[in-house]
């Protein structure tokens, strides 16, 4: 299987600007003006008003960068559209300026997003847009595709940046005209608003772990053998009760469950398992959405862990997670179709193992996402790709038995985040999000063991150490997985732990 190329590595990070929410705000809001008025390009005073006006909408443009509203927050987003409306009646409305940027939004999700691109990266079918709109019209995630979100930022924008820009080139300063004092006074109303809200109603992201990860002794007698984290991405955890995948489900029955296993905040794929490695959460790593500004985590991962024991992991996953975790990744193209996905994947891994033979493989599984992502996460594609996915996992194991490599192995099968209705949306914590499915099996693990304690994907990095002999990474919050193995205690109390991970961190010197 390829690996992802470096045209293709670029061009990832340029798609997530038009994927992801918050950049593709901006973006859109000038791109669609600009095409409107293309016949104006020529002219002086058009520049200066497009400039003006920009100039205006950015500190809302900046309100919008800084603040979520996700799920039914974005509802809320309505009221500065209609205030505007209220406050400056009189205002010239270009209302073909409006419809333009609503149907260039619909053509550029519906078809050219949802159609074309997914046509091309992954053999989806060309009439793919007859289910997409629907996605779309639902989503709730934190990208673009979101049209309850997008819609009323980007109408307001474009109302401020076309009413606020002509009429200061005007000179217009009349009672209802857009002056600087209304409009400074809407700018602040509408930061107060959001601050509001925000304050009151945004209550459901997932409680962090205040502390650093306690350490644990390891067993009496460590486990030798390898690791193994296989991370189905974007599994639904009531869909793969649905799925017929007997493997798996077997693996869980005589394994160690966590049933309340809790993703991260924002639920996007490169904040997941970029916290799923460093044992910390986004404020701490650095990565807080799939557009990764500056490359690279700010914290130790379980790669650097490993490191310093002589050991070696791998990552192989899609182009996206290099940005986080740079050389520890083994990339694999995602342009492929998504029918063959997940086989190439699970071909590459064994190429790893018997050319590196690492200590540690995480392997990312991508075709459940895809298609939740591409035909949404309730329809029988999406189901069928996790049992296509459990079979696959079968026949891996089975080539690690045969080749040496299972023998006292641990394995570790989970997902990194689940998926919304829409299409297949993941950031926001909607229905279908939060909790993952999550279960280890191996020789060192209880057999029939549930834990039903409500426990974060943070714990990941932490558990790996203990399993591999390795130290926490630096800024490790996670408690390690106990629940699940036969030994182990803890050798700290909190407050000591507190103090080991300040000093692991480099935050107060060893012995204060």
């Amino acid at each position: 299987m390829k690996k992802a190329s470096r045209f293709e590595i670029v061009a990832a990070r340029c798609w997530n600007l038009l994927n992801e929410g918050k950049p593709f705000t901006p973006i859109f809001v000038i791109g669609t003006y600009a095409l409107y008025h293309m016949n104006q390009w020529g002219m002086a005073s058009f520049w200066g008003q497009f400039g003006l006006g920009l100039l205006a909408a950015l500190p809302l443009l900046a309100l919008y960068f800084y603040y979520d509203f996700p799920l039914f927050l974005r509802n809320y987003l309505w009221l500065p559209v209609v205030a505007a409306l209220v406050l400056w009646r009189d205002a010239p409305l270009d209302l073909g300026l409006y419809a333009t940027a609503t149907l260039l939004f619909l053509f550029f999700t519906i078809y050219f997003w949802g159609t074309f691109y997914y046509h091309l990266r992954i053999g989806t079918s060309w009439w793919n847009f007859k289910r997409f709109w629907k996605l779309v019209l639902k989503n709730s995630d934190s990208t673009s595709g979101n049209a309850q979100e997008q819609l009323p930022k980007f109408l307001l924008l474009l109302f401020v940046v076309d009413v606020a820009g002509g009429y200061w080139v005007d000179g217009s300063g009349s009672a209802g005209d857009f002056g600087w004092g209304s409009y400074c006074l809407f700018v602040v109303g509408v930061a107060v608003y959001a601050f509001i809200l925000h304050r009151n109603l945004f209550d459901w992201k997932p409680k962090e772990i205040p502390n650093y990860t306690v350490p644990v002794q390891p067993p009496e007698q460590p486990a030798k053998g390898k690791v193994f984290v296989l991370v189905i991405d974007g599994m639904r955890k009531d869909r793969f009760e649905e799925a017929d995948a007997p493997f798996l489900k077997r693996w869980r029955a005589a394994g160690a469950e966590y049933t309340q296993m809790e993703t991260l905040y924002p639920a996007r794929t490169v904040v997941c398992f970029s916290s799923m490695f460093t044992g910390t959460y986004p404020r701490e790593h650095g990565i807080t959405s799939n557009m990764v500004w500056k490359l690279g985590i700010k914290v130790e991962s379980i790669f650097d862990s490993l490191r310093k024991v002589g050991k070696v992991g791998r990552l192989l996953g899609i182009a996206h997670l290099i940005d986080s975790m740079g050389d520890d990744v083994e990339s694999v193209t995602a342009v492929m179709h998504n029918d063959k996905a997940d086989r190439n994947i699970m071909e590459r891994a064994k190429l790893i193992m018997a050319e590196q033979n690492p200590d540690l493989l995480i392997v990312q599984f991508i075709a459940t996402d895809q298609t939740g992502h591409s035909m949404g996460a309730l329809y029988d594609e999406y189901r069928q790709k996790i049992e296509e996915a459990d079979a696959l996992i079968a026949e891996f194991v089975q080539w690690l038995e045969v080749n040496g490599h299972a023998e006292d192995a641990t394995f570790i099968v989970c997902a990194d985040h689940g998926q919304a209705d829409g299409i297949g949306g993941h950031g926001h914590l909607d229905e279908g999000e939060r909790y993952v499915p999550f279960f280890m099996h191996g020789p060192n693990v209880r057999q029939g063991v549930k834990v039903d304690a409500k426990q974060s994907l943070v714990s990941v990095a932490p558990t790996l150490s203990y399993l591999l002999g390795a130290p926490l990474p630096s800024h490790s919050r996670g408690p390690v997985l106990m629940d699940a193995f036969e030994t182990g205690k803890t050798i700290k109390s909190e407050k000591e732990a507190v103090l080991h991970g300040q000093e692991e961190a480099g935050r107060i010197p060893a012995g204060a």
